[in-house]
């Protein structure tokens, strides 16, 4: 049995930092030496090298931040580059987060051309009010002919990122914006709840955002639609059209292994003893790129695993498999015994001799449901 092995390349810039944003980005002040950054992202993966015992890599996902503000020249060189490190697997699936503005959807074709076979697109709305909310520096046309060029590439696949619960929404301006995505009909569609984190600008003057009647509204009616028009809801926001879910993810959520390179990337890799190691990098460029790559590894203590385990299946609109839990995290069955003892007893989860079924009450609950795996 190999676990599959992923690789994360996180890109730290972006031209303005949305205000609902906690993820490792910064604003540009002044332009960055995009080559030298790559550069270090090829020396942080040679130093991560000996951890990955010799496996290819299943999947790649370029995020951040926004990673579109690389030419399609620079990420050609930092894919090759990785393959001349560690070998990619024959169906490799490569994504790219970009935004719809027009300087960035130009790129598409050379991004395919570099390799890229799955591009993943920040719409967030399709209203112009929303977007100056959110902070976004894209207009609804830009938008559109973003994802109507995605689509006119022919490439492998598509996704389009979009939000509801945004300030002040009505459940009708949610469903608008994502019968607007539907009518564009991409593979793959990520639609989940705008929600407010500390450390975000919305987070120290929180806008009004729609109450829990009119958000369950709006989660009942669009996932209504979108199974209507053939997407199926794969993991928690994620839907995606047959044969069209998201590898790179799907591995996450099956708790397989992924390297982390650049700012602030996490990474998890298994070793041959079945230790779980756990890699943190350098969260700001001055630091990273003056060769500090490592913030943190520590082996994930054995009692911590299956909360983590189970963290990520149940996201998942699967069955979870028994022999996949005792694959991917080294443990037997008998530990876990007790929580899933009373997790069947609380109405959460069902089973048969092969796999977990979580039940509506256990979707509704899922975080009462995680806490009984922090009580081993």
């Amino acid at each position: 049995m190999v676990i599959p092995l992923s690789l994360y390349i996180h890109t730290p810039w972006c031209v303005q930092k949305c205000p609902y944003c906690d993820f490792n980005s910064h604003n540009i002040k002044h332009e960055p030496d995009y080559t030298q950054y790559i550069e270090h992202l090829l020396c942080d993966l040679k130093q991560d090298l000996k951890l990955t015992n010799g496996r290819s890599i299943h999947s790649i996902f370029i995020g951040g931040g926004t990673p579109s503000l690389f030419s399609a020249d620079l990420i050609a060189h930092l894919l090759k580059e990785i393959q001349n490190i560690i070998p990619f697997e024959s169906d490799i699936e490569i994504t790219i987060e970009a935004n719809p503005n027009s300087v960035e959807a130009d790129r598409f074709a050379g991004y395919i051309l570099a390799g890229v076979n799955r591009i993943s697109i920040g719409i967030q709305s399709f209203q112009a009010e929303k977007l100056t909310q959110l902070g976004r520096v894209h207009s609804p046309e830009e938008a559109i002919k973003a994802a109507n060029l995605a689509k006119e590439l022919k490439i492998n696949s598509f996704n389009l990122d979009l939000m509801h619960g945004l300030p002040n929404q009505s459940c009708q301006d949610a469903l608008l914006d994502l019968k607007r995505a539907i009518e564009i009909n991409p593979p793959h569609l990520s639609w989940y709840q705008l929600t407010i984190e500390p450390n975000t600008l919305f987070g120290s003057k929180p806008p009004i955002l729609p109450d829990e009647d009119c958000l369950w509204d709006i989660y009942q009616q669009g996932h209504q639609l979108l199974i209507e028009n053939g997407y199926q809801q794969y993991e928690t926001s994620a839907y995606a059209k047959p044969g069209y879910q998201c590898k790179h993810n799907l591995n996450y959520w099956h708790f397989g292994d992924y390297l982390g390179i650049g700012c602030g990337a996490h990474g998890k890799l298994t070793q041959p003893d079945g230790k779980i190691i756990r890699t943190i990098k350098t969260r700001h460029p001055k630091g990273y790129m003056e060769g500090r790559y490592s913030e943190k590894t520590y082996t994930v203590p054995i009692d911590e695993i299956p909360f983590e385990f189970f963290m990520n299946q149940f996201r998942l609109h699967e069955a979870a498999s028994k022999q996949q839990f005792i694959e991917r995290t080294n443990l037997t069955l008998p530990i876990i015994e007790k929580s899933i003892h009373q997790a069947i007893k609380s109405g959460y989860l069902t089973e048969d001799q092969d796999y977990w079924y979580l039940t509506e009450k256990g979707h509704l609950f899922l975080n009462s449901l995680l806490e009984l795996f922090l009580e081993n």
